[in-house]
């Protein structure tokens, strides 16, 4: 408890130091308005974090966690153009340093307290007969989930959208998490885009990760907010925009997330685009299930608004492209090649899955399983409409 609490009251101090370019080799003013400085790997704030005290960075994963048993790459690539960001209009980091956006105009209680925006009452119950409560305060969601083993690893391609968002206190995501743990005091992993003024300061598309060790009561931020995540890549910024975006009638952008644990350290690597080791979350930030493997992984969107649920009128912020799914058109949220990595090292669709929305009315889910090579999973929807008024 002593570290997660040393943790907390190092959060602001680290990321606004990194804010007035103290650690800057280079800074890039990107067209969009962001500032991403590069920073020394090896003076990255992340290390701070108590838990990572003479921590030796591994610039690499250990093994390969490619391997599949189903499609071939060109199979995959067939369908999808992928994205890069913002920034890169602008300039590169030199390696033997990583990407970190600037957040000096970020409020500090946005990164002192981020169970304010994120799973602050989330109950994650799994019980005896494998069922799981999903239901959390000011959250809405429509996912795809698979329980109850020991997964090593989760993955999947999602396309991107710039979904609408009403207040600046809400946000919409399309994500993958691999969770463990019950009630409140489960951990998580978590990335993918976001639309998230809050934390962002505007409603550009972005690509973003989320940890948190107790149920976001005491740890837990987004990207590298607070310390926990490792980053190796100078390519990748984690906070910054995604382009280009997926537009109706549009050719259909989209990003690819593998969160996976490397056996032989215990870390847990996010890879991007299929190639790209961006960094880890060092398996010693966590107290409980997930030192040691997931018992859920998770596919699909989330917004958080005051006005879900049983609140009237209910928010019209969106999900997805912000409209209901028609699986033929892939015309929304969208995810494909979802993927989980268990005991045999081998990257596969889970047996058995469940589809799960909370507010079917506001945000609907389509899981085509049937007939189909490979399974695709719809979700999205405009939030507030005349069914969901």
């Amino acid at each position: 408890m002593a570290f997660k609490l040393i943790a907390i009251l190092l959060m602001e101090i680290i990321t606004f130091a990194c804010g007035e370019n103290g650690l800057a080799i280079k800074s890039i003013q990107s067209e969009d308005g962001d500032v991403i400085d590069c920073i020394d790997i090896f003076k990255q704030p992340t290390l701070y974090h108590p838990a990572l005290k003479n921590h030796k960075i591994q610039t690499a994963p250990s093994y390969n966690p490619m391997r599949e048993t189903t499609k071939t790459n060109d199979q995959e690539e067939s369908y999808k153009c992928v994205t890069t960001q913002t920034w890169h209009k602008n300039g590169s980091c030199p390696k033997g340093t990583i990407p970190i956006r600037r957040t000096k105009n970020i409020k500090k209680d946005q990164i002192k307290k981020p169970s304010f925006f994120h799973h602050d009452t989330k109950k994650l119950k799994i019980n005896n007969d494998n069922d799981i409560n999903l239901s959390q305060k000011n959250h809405s969601l429509a996912i795809m989930h698979t329980v109850g083993f020991r997964y090593l690893g989760g993955k999947t391609d999602m396309k991107t959208w710039n979904p609408h968002v009403e207040e600046d206190d809400e946000y919409s995501t399309s994500r993958l998490a691999l969770l463990s743990g019950g009630y409140n005091d489960y951990q998580s992993m978590e990335s993918g885009w976001a639309v998230n003024p809050r934390v962002y300061g505007d409603r550009q598309t972005r690509l973003f990760t989320y940890w948190t060790n107790d149920g976001s009561r005491e740890t837990g931020c987004f990207d590298l907010t607070c310390p926990g995540f490792v980053q190796i890549s100078h390519e990748i910024a984690l906070g910054a925009a995604i382009y280009p975006i997926s537009t109706q009638n549009g050719l259909p952008f989209s990003i690819t997330v593998y969160i996976y644990k490397d056996l032989n350290t215990s870390n847990w690597w996010l890879q991007y685009g299929g190639t790209i080791n961006i960094g880890y979350w060092p398996s010693k930030i966590f107290d409980g299930g997930l030192k040691y493997h997931a018992t859920i992984v998770q596919w699909g969107g989330e917004v958080y608004s005051k006005n879900v649920k049983t609140i009237h009128p209910h928010t019209k912020t969106q999900m997805g492209s912000g409209q209901f799914p028609v699986y033929i058109f892939d015309n929304t949220g969208f995810m494909k090649y979802m993927r989980i990595l268990d005991n045999a090292m081998v990257l596969k669709f889970p047996q058995i899955v469940n589809v799960y929305s909370e507010e079917y009315d506001c945000y609907r889910t389509q899981y085509m399983g049937d007939y189909t090579e490979e399974p695709e999973f719809h979700f999205g929807g405009p939030g507030r409409n005349p069914i969901c008024p």
